[in-house]
C-alpha cells in the first residue's frame, strides 16, 4: 500500500469503509427495505390471502416508513449529487421513487410482485 492510501478492506477482503454518520440511517433504512421485499416475495408466492394481508402491510410500510425515507433522499442526498453533477443517478432515483409511488396509489394487489422487484433493484443500484 503506498503511504497515505486508506486501506479499505479487511483480512477476508470484505470491505470495511465507514460510512459518513449522516448516511447510516439511510443506510438502515435501505436493510430494512429489503427485508421487507424479501417477505413480499414470499408471500407473492403463497396464497390470496397471504397476497392481500402483505399488499396491505406494505402500503402501510410504505407511507410510515418508505414514503418519509424518499423525502430525505430527495430533498439532502439527490441536492449533493447534483451538485456534483450527478443527472443520471439523480434520475434514476427519481424515476423509481415515481414508479413505486404510482404502484401504491393505485392500490392494487396485483403490484405486489412489481413493486418488490423495483424496491429491491432501486436499494441495490
Amino acid at each position: 500500500m503506498v503511504a497515505g492510501q486508506l486501506d479499505c478492506t479487511s483480512s477476508m477482503g470484505q470491505s470495511n469503509m465507514k460510512r459518513h454518520p449522516s448516511l447510516r440511517e439511510l443506510s438502515s433504512d435501505h436493510h430494512i427495505g429489503l427485508v421487507l421485499a424479501r417477505k413480499a416475495r414470499q408471500a407473492a408466492n403463497g396464497s390470496v390471502h397471504d397476497q392481500r394481508y402483505t399488499w396491505t402491510t406494505l402500503v402501510t410500510r410504505f407511507r410510515t416508513e418508505l414514503e418519509p425515507h424518499f423525502r430525505i433522499e430527495e430533498s439532502g442526498l439527490l441536492s449533493a449529487l447534483r451538485q456534483a453533477e450527478e443527472a443520471e443517478l439523480v434520475q434514476r432515483t427519481l424515476n423509481d421513487h415515481e414508479e413505486m409511488r404510482a404502484l401504491i396509489a393505485q392500490d392494487c394487489v396485483e403490484n405486489l410482485m412489481r413493486f418488490v422487484e423495483l424496491l429491491t433493484a432501486h436499494i441495490r443500484f
